[in-house]
């Protein structure tokens, strides 16, 4: 397997397959770098350097019990762009990755970032506050905590199951297989890591992230969105970019760059030639 070793001594597993210019996919809470399979080959075959790690605690990395936060996963993007020597580079994050996203483009990128794309992602911020009172409650993620310590397998089955492909939806089309590859995905990483991981992108705020990148930004969501809510969301993040496009899908759910693969890709492919 392919790893860096940062600089706290954390294993990092990364996929790098290809040449040209280099695509590096940020996957989402609690999954792996396997979420993006059918983007990289996509990409792979259009003539592009694909790349996709497995943040730390997560999938094939070290399981840590330490740094487990934004700051530390930014940090580790910029290890491993640094050790690849990637530039102009396009970085995509969905849901949690593209939290990551926006903290490494805004604090160690420069030079080495040519455009960056948010999926279904948790900026600018996802708790409720009083700076934030469209955002969620804090109970919603003290649930998934409580029901990850009771039970993580069953938790790992029940939220593909519903709401995070939209497959609790009236006539939803349910795929059997990526539920189970999401629970694979799931169970592949460490306990602590990704219990720790639930403040990292529910608490985070990313206001002055998204403000201070300079390069173009390409913001997806679906408006069936029932885990990051698109109204505090991207519609917010929109408005904190300087150089930013919005596409909204309706009726589209969380994980649509699985779902619907063959919207996402083409609309992620034309803004990278563009």
């Amino acid at each position: 397997m392919s790893t860096i070793t940062t600089k706290d001594g954390t294993e990092i597993f990364y996929k790098d397959w290809g040449a040209g210019q280099p695509i590096v996919f940020h996957h989402g809470w609690p999954l792996s770098a396997d979420d993006w399979d059918n983007q990289m080959l996509f990409f792979l075959e259009k003539g592009y350097r694909v790349i996709a790690h497995d943040r730390r605690g997560h999938g094939r990395s070290a399981q840590t019990a330490d740094g487990n936060d934004m700051d530390t996963y930014a940090a580790d993007v910029a290890e491993l762009a640094a050790a690849l020597d990637l530039r102009d580079a396009v970085h995509i994050g969905h849901s949690t990755g593209g939290g990551e996203v926006c903290r490494y483009v805004a604090r160690h990128g420069q030079g080495r970032v040519a455009k960056a794309v948010l999926i279904g992602a948790v900026p600018p911020i996802m708790v409720r506050s009083d700076r934030n009172p469209g955002g969620t409650p804090i109970e919603a993620f003290d649930g998934f905590r409580a029901a990850l310590v009771a039970n993580r397998a069953q938790f790992f089955l029940d939220v593909p199951s519903g709401p995070f492909y939209g497959f609790n939806r009236p006539g939803a089309k349910v795929s059997q297989g990526l539920i189970e590859n999401w629970w694979r995905q799931g169970m592949m990483g460490g306990a602590k890591a990704h219990y720790d991981c639930i403040k990292a992108f529910s608490e985070t705020d990313f206001t002055e992230d998204l403000k201070q990148i300079e390069v173009p930004v390409l913001i997806m969501h679906g408006d069936d969105d029932q885990i990051v809510p698109i109204a505090d969301s991207a519609q917010l993040a929109i408005k904190l970019v300087k150089n930013g496009k919005l596409t909204v899908y309706p009726g589209l759910p969380h994980g649509l760059c699985s779902t619907h693969p063959g919207t996402v890709n083409p609309d992620l492919l034309a803004f990278i030639r563009s």
